[in-house]
């Protein structure tokens, strides 16, 4: 669903709640762009406690997540008088800078980072609410750069940090540090994923067979990062960056002024941690060896501990590398010592809870100061409830009350909440006010979720009824609930599954003008380089490009075939089974649903495969389409089909299909689906790198096999051992007295019925010489299905030697018919299998 809206409307919308003059503030959870903000300011490093006033304009919104979420911000004002402090924190007039608020914009990351915090300190979100808290994470920061310009030879190496400050507005504490132009990482085109897996694995391999130079260079990086944070006592901070979590890959970007070396310009963008690593809650696969790791030093919760002690003897061992930072090294104990006795801790603090008068003070006074930092009180409150312990007790009991309890709080600590509530019992006016105003706020969310549109937006804002009748769908996934309620467009999304791609097979100028909007949206992305679209675009009239967009054509055409094919097939399971419940009846359609959805080949793909199929018998022409007409009866994998057929000849097109299709389907997974995690690079190479990697191989093995004669006659000598082996079952099987005296049936002995003529066909296909792999895979097939034809006989045989129960020819017939198809299914398998896993001969 697009998050693009109109800031021009929201804006409408906020002038309609300030018009509404309620006492209350307005809820706001982010900002659109040019807005402008005012913020005091301290400086990390150069003038050290000292404060000064700047303003800022939004420039962009970089996205959010559970930390925090990102601006891009231009520096458009200085107070008079603080031009000294804000030049000492590195900041210049009309620069631009990254803004980091420490509070997510969504509800949901807010609502679930904070649960993980609490259970895990029982306590609120320290750097959101905690001035302490955040200023010890910036000083990290600091001291981490320093110690990476060392390692690596250049400061730049990790982002650097300027200033933190309070947002008032959006309760929360927040830093400035400096924007980088940068991306992820380019796709590479590799055909050599064997070597890459096995240097993955610390192997010795030949540097010059091993490809994906940018992949291994962040890799690499990163490693060597981990390694310098834990030197430096930022263990928990290591965490951002542990490739096996799946998901760090992004926090590490690579400068695009830097230059084309893999690793040029790669810089570490991100050390607030947004969730708390439970020690019963791994969340990702490095994490079970980071919770090992946390035991081992004592932390069995962990988010953002450093080690002041090892970070002191580290800067201590640098001589005067760090001589100009013993100021930020005594203000990092301080903040730190404040930050980690806030909140009950119990995991760390342990008995110091049960006899520190030190420990108990700061958690109140912090607990003061972070219900004003997010607004839950007002100044004249704080300072009461700075004064008083009972009181401080008093309203942090009231927050554990559910619902309720922040009302009570509202009242106790917030004047215009009192305002606002008691004009609500007086006024029926206010009332009315207070509703359209209510009614702004919340279809200011909807309409940046992409829930209404710019016109729609407006309407609901204007009429109650016609909000409280979107109220229900705002449950739903915001493309599905504008889909519902928005006519033009439900029928643009129609047209665009149903329509567009008929169109584009018919009209070659606007399949032409569909790659140039895909190209030009690849370079936007970063998934592709100025170069590779230009080439592209130059190659676009070619008699061979057409033919490859009109496949792609008819493969967006065979989308939605499995969708109603499934569904119809639930409708008429239920409509003849009239006696299954209503609960029976649902699982049956789940079943049937989800069944559809996990077969590897669906009435889809046997579409695409058969329109392959056409092209192939059409052009007479395999070789161009060798890979296509395998994949493309395959589900999923199918529409990558065409772009992976596409590698030799037109490799800059075939690469950016490939990343457009296969990344864009798993950017819709939570978390780990994020563009630039490992999953996507994991998700490219299957679909893209491994076909092709395997097809090199083919190629190599075939020129060795030239050499070699073509090897058939030890096919009948494996179809015998294999029948010999099922008679030893049988066998066995009725010698045995308390066994009935039948005949085994696939279903008894399953594995055996799978495993040996899958092992046949491997073996078979080994053991073809120099045979083309064609003919080696039809050698497999045949093998199966000789075993079957002979293990019937040799059942038959068996049984009325043995007085088995006498087996009818129809039986026999069809027990043939049966393990024919099975046996020649598996031993197929076993010879693609076989060949597919012949490991490199450049690698042994």
């Amino acid at each position: 669903m697009a998050t693009e809206y109109s800031v021009d409307v929201c804006r409408q919308l906020q002038e309609r709640f300030h018009g509404a003059h309620l006492y209350r503030p307005m809820r706001v959870d982010r900002y659109d762009v040019g807005t402008a903000l005012s913020y005091d300011i301290t400086p990390v490093g150069g003038m050290a406690g000292e404060t000064c006033r700047i303003g800022v304009v939004i420039e962009k919104f970089a996205g959010g997540g559970y930390a925090g979420q990102v601006y891009q911000v231009r520096l458009a004002e200085i107070a008079r008088g603080d031009e000294g402090i804000v030049e000492s924190a590195g900041l210049q007039m009309d620069g631009i800078y990254a803004m980091k608020i420490l509070v997510p914009p969504k509800t949901f990351s807010q609502v679930f980072r904070n649960i993980l915090y609490r259970i895990g300190f029982q306590g609120p979100f320290q750097l959101q609410c905690n001035r302490a808290a955040a200023r010890s994470g910036a000083l990290w920061q600091k001291f981490i750069r320093r110690a990476a310009g060392l390692k690596f030879g250049d400061e730049r190496a990790v982002v650097d940090i300027h200033a933190t400050f309070v947002d008032e507005t959006l309760g929360s504490c927040g830093e400035i540090s400096e924007w980088i132009e940068g991306r992820t990482w380019q796709l590479e085109v590799d055909d050599r994923m064997d070597a890459l897996k096995l240097w993955q694995k610390g192997k010795a391999v030949d540097s010059s067979l091993v490809g994906s130079p940018e992949y291994r260079a962040k890799h690499e990086f990163m490693a060597d990062f981990v390694e310098l944070l834990h030197d430096l006592g930022g263990h928990e901070f290591a965490r951002q960056y542990e490739w096996g979590t799946c998901k760090s890959q992004p926090n590490c970007l690579k400068r695009v002024d830097a230059g084309d070396g893999p690793a040029a310009g790669l810089t570490a963008v991100d050390f607030r941690a947004g969730l708390t690593l439970l020690p019963f809650l791994p969340m990702s696969p490095g994490d079970f060896r980071l919770i090992w790791r946390g035991l081992k030093r004592g932390s069995l919760v962990q988010f953002d501990r450093g080690d002041l002690n090892k970070l002191e003897k580290f800067v201590a061992g640098c001589g005067d590398d760090f001589a100009d930072m013993k100021e930020m090294l005594e203000e990092l104990k301080s903040v730190e010592d404040i930050y980690r006795n806030s909140v009950p801790d119990i995991t760390h603090n342990h008995f110091r809870l049960l006899y520190s008068g030190k420990l108990w003070s700061t958690m109140f006074d912090s607990a003061v100061t972070g219900w004003k930092v997010r607004n839950i009180v007002d100044e004249r409150t704080a300072e009461t409830l700075a004064g008083s312990r009972l009181g401080t007790m008093l309203f942090w009991m009231l927050g554990v009350i559910p619902f309720l309890g922040g009302f009570l709080r509202r009242l106790w600590a917030r004047g215009d909440w009192r305002e606002h509530y008691g004009a609500l019992l007086g006024s029926w006016d206010y009332i009315q006010a207070a509703v359209q105003g209510r009614i702004a706020e919340r279809v200011i969310k909807w309409h940046r979720a992409g829930r209404l549109n710019a016109e729609h937006s407006m309407a609901v804002a204007e009429s109650s009824w016609l909000f409280i009748c979107h109220i229900p769908f705002s449950i739903l996934p915001a493309g599905l609930h504008r889909f519902l309620t928005d006519g033009s467009f439900a029928k643009e999304k129609l047209a665009s599954i149903f329509v567009r791609p008929v169109k584009l097979y018919f009209s070659a100028s606007l399949r032409e003008q569909w790659l140039r909007d895909m190209a030009s949206e690849g370079q936007k992305k970063h998934i592709l380089t100025d170069e590779d679209a230009d080439t592209i675009l130059s190659q676009m009239s070619e008699p061979y490009i057409q033919k490859y967009l009109v496949s792609l054509v008819v493969h967006l055409l065979t989308l939605p075939v499995t969708q109603i094919v499934s569904v119809a097939v639930a409708w008429l399971y239920v409509r003849n089974h009239p006696e299954l419940t209503k609960t029976e009846a649902g699982l049956a359609v789940g079943g049937i649903l989800v069944l559809f959805q996990i077969t590897p080949i669906s009435p889809g793909s046997i579409c695409r495969g058969l329109w392959t199929l056409f092209m192939v018998i059409k052009d007479r022409d395999f070789k161009n389409y060798n890979i296509a007409i395998s994949l493309s009866f395959l589900k999923y994998v199918g529409y990558l089909a065409f772009p992976i057929q596409m590698a030799n000849h037109y490799p800059a097109m075939a690469r950016f299909m490939a990343s457009h299709w296969a990344t864009d389907a798993i950017h819709i997974v939570p978390v780990f689906g994020e563009r630039g995690a490992l999953l996507e690079h994991w998700v490219f190479c299957l679909f893209y790198n491994w076909p092709l990697t395997v097809r090199r191989r083919m190629a190599k093995r075939r020129e060795l096999r030239l050499s070699q004669g073509p090897r058939y006659w030890h096919v009948g000598l494996v179809a015998i051992g294999a029948v010999g082996i099922f008679g030893a079952v049988e066998y066995l099987h009725l010698r045995e007295p308390w066994m009935p005296s039948e005949f085994l049936g696939l279903r008894q002995i399953w594995w055996l019925a799978f495993l040996l003529p899958f092992t046949c066909g491997s073996v078979t296909a080994l053991g073809c010489g120099g045979a083309v792999m064609y003919k080696r895979i039809i050698a497999g097939a045949f093998c199966g299905a000789s075993i079957g034809l002979l293990s019937v006989l040799a059942s038959v045989i068996l049984g009325r030697q043995m007085g088995a129960a006498e087996i009818t020819v129809a039986s026999a017939g069809l027990m043939c018919v049966w393990r024919v198809f099975a046996f020649t299914v598996f031993s197929t398998i076993g010879a693609i299998f076989a060949e597919l896993k012949l490991p490199d001969p450049d690698l042994g």
